[in-house]
């Protein structure tokens, strides 16, 4: 398809309104930061506000310099990220139209079920992903890229306004109070020479959750290896998971699943010799602070989620014929998952643990002071 040009009236200088629509969760809205930054360099005089999901709100707040202003979405027929009250909807759309917009740019993956929204919202020009026929009133439009990272996928609908500034780097901001969070949880664990290595055992779906007792077995191969300080890390609603995998353990661990903030589980990720995760959010976020990871894979679309330098984050998967699927629990014997052994993941591990690979303690300083640089300035 052509590459559309903006309309005149597209320029920086008109446009003063702006709202970009993403209800998703932390990995999503972490990889399209490149396309928020490309659409505040753009446009670095106008209002940006992100209509997303209620969690959103303080994310916004850490990406202040990239987005202005948080509107939580008030949900949508067909949209299932949040739940449907006909009234509130309708309440909620004529606030967001009232407040006129002048661009409205759709972020919420393919336009099947976002676009009618984000058209309901009248804005003077609405971009954004199409399947099959673009909609009649979407003023810029290109076909949704299935076959490339969603970081790519981001980055195109940003090119229709004629963004520039189109680099697919993560950042992720970090504050001194995150970083005091962090040495407040880890002041007991001695550094010493023995890395330190978080494992994530949870996720929201439960198809993407390698079993328990792998990473069971995997800690107590790392400390036996390694002599590693095993964390387990996790939300509140992880707790249970996380313990679960110390039970199983024969060698100790400690449990901050629930005991972090966003921020705080950022900075402790900084801290770490090895990432060691589900692929869910927090993967993300090690990729986004630059820390050596590893992501395993289980029925997701491996290639429009895996961290783009997959030297310093790693990632696991065995192919199976029914992955990638969408599937929330797997309706057979998720052998994705079973099947990827400990062996497999720990073999990756020991590559990533090579005595001098990638420099760690020098490593680990310089992500602290590189994503102090990225703070949002006042």
């Amino acid at each position: 398809m052509k590459q559309q040009s903006p309309p005149q009236h597209l320029s920086p200088d008109a446009v003063q309104r702006i709202a970009i629509f993403r209800a998703l969760q932390l990995g999503d809205l972490l990889v399209a930061v490149p396309a928020f930054r490309a659409i505040r360099a753009r446009f670095p005089q106008a209002e940006i506000t992100l209509i997303g999901l209620p969690w959103a709100a303080a994310f916004v707040q850490r990406y202040h310099c990239y987005i202005d202003r948080f509107v939580e979405f008030g949900g949508y027929p067909g949209i299932k990220e949040q739940p449907v009250d006909s009234e509130r909807t309708h309440h909620f759309i004529v606030e967001q139209r009232s407040y006129g917009y002048d661009l409205v740019v759709q972020l919420h993956g393919s336009g099947k079920t976002s676009n009618p929204f984000v058209l309901e919202l009248h804005g003077e020009v609405t971009a954004g992903a199409y399947e099959g026929t673009p909609p009649a009133g979407l003023t810029l439009a290109t076909v949704y890229p299935h076959d490339q990272h969603e970081i790519y996928c981001c980055l195109a609908v940003a090119e229709l306004l004629g963004c520039t500034e189109i680099t697919p780097r993560l950042t992720f901001p970090l504050f001194e109070a995150d970083h005091a969070e962090a040495s407040t949880l880890l002041q007991n664990l001695p550094r010493s020479q023995r890395p330190w290595i978080g494992l994530h055992p949870g996720a929201r779906p439960p198809a993407r959750r390698w079993p328990i007792d792998y990473f069971a077995h995997l800690a107590d191969e790392l400390v036996h290896q390694f002599g590693a300080h095993i964390i387990l890390t996790g939300n509140s609603a992880e707790q249970a998971t996380a313990q679960a995998v110390i039970e199983r353990m024969h060698t100790p661990a400690i449990n901050l699943a629930g005991k972090t903030s966003l921020g705080g589980l950022g900075a402790l990720i900084t801290q770490l010799d090895l990432f060691i995760s589900n692929d869910t959010g927090p993967s993300h976020l090690a990729h986004a602070l630059d820390q050596p990871s590893i992501t395993i894979f289980g029925p997701a679309h491996f290639q429009r989620w895996a961290p783009l330098d997959q030297e310093v984050h790693a990632i696991v998967r065995r192919p199976v014929e029914c992955s990638p699927c969408s599937y929330w629990t797997c309706p057979i014997d998720h052998r994705c998952l079973r099947w990827l052994t400990p062996a497999m993941v720990m073999h990756t591990a020991q590559q990533l643990l090579a005595p001098g690979t990638h420099d760690r303690k020098d490593r680990r300083l310089a992500v602290v002071y590189k994503s102090e640089e990225h703070v949002c300035k006042d």
